[in-house]
């Protein structure tokens, strides 16, 4: 059976289907056409559209490559095509760029704003519904940048870029709060087995507990806790 099957490949249809074997020379100089035409395209957006993505630029950079990617391959589609699409993607860019250094609500609509995560060692719990972000990839993101209990931040927002940046207290201020090892987020509990201070799991609320207080959570009512942790930031 797999003998029939060879003898009957095509080789030439699967290697560079209906077209002749000198069209990979032509993809070659297609392609080497089309990244001279991203690069200088970036080049002329400028460097903020590199480094810095915003929903809008990452719309933009995919646009770039949608328009590149067909030319390279697709002999029905002259490069020239491509180049008028990415006149058209260049100068809609310029457009909503010059409307967005003059308008910030036309800004905020475009690229988004800056969001409070965290403050004073808590959640900000009503943002995250503003936002897909999970509370599992925040802590992740926190852990790498050496976090490991809530009480150590002052402040943590989410840019427009998606990067999250994040405003520590210093040493001697830093509060007990809840821990976000993953060692540590396995003991959840639904009772205080002594007093001492406790975080909402939730939220991050800390406060001190005893064995006979109520276990509801005055800020957001959920009823799991972890001992808070007062262990300063590891730099």
């Amino acid at each position: 059976m797999w003998q029939a099957f060879f003898l009957q490949l095509s080789w030439k249809e699967l290697l560079v289907g209906d077209e002749e074997w000198f069209f990979l020379l032509e993809i070659v100089l297609r392609a080497f056409i089309m990244i001279i035409a991203i690069i200088l395209a970036l080049r002329i957006l400028g460097k903020r559209g590199v480094k810095q993505l915003s929903i809008f630029e990452l719309v933009v950079i995919v646009s770039f490559g949608s328009a590149a990617g067909d030319p390279m391959i697709y002999k029905e589609i002259g490069v020239l095509t491509a180049m008028v699409v990415f006149l058209v993607i260049i100068a809609v860019y310029r457009l909503i760029t010059y409307f967005i250094g003059r308008n910030q609500r036309f800004e905020n609509m475009m690229e988004g704003k800056p969001i409070c995560l965290i403050k004073e060692g808590r959640f900000s719990i009503n943002n995250f519904k503003k936002e897909a972000l999970g509370t599992q990839e925040l802590l992740s993101e926190l852990r790498l940048k050496g976090v490991s209990q809530l009480g150590q931040i002052e402040i943590a927002i989410e840019e427009i870029s998606g990067e999250i940046s994040v405003f520590y207290y210093d040493d001697e201020a830093v509060r007990f709060g809840l821990p976000i090892m993953p060692a540590a987020l396995k003991g959840k509990q639904t009772q205080f087995d002594a007093a001492g201070y406790y975080s909402c799991c939730y939220c991050g609320f800390t406060e001190i507990k005893s064995a006979a207080d109520n276990n509801v959570c005055e800020k957001c009512e959920h009823t799991e806790w972890l001992p808070s942790c007062s262990k300063k930031r590891v730099t």
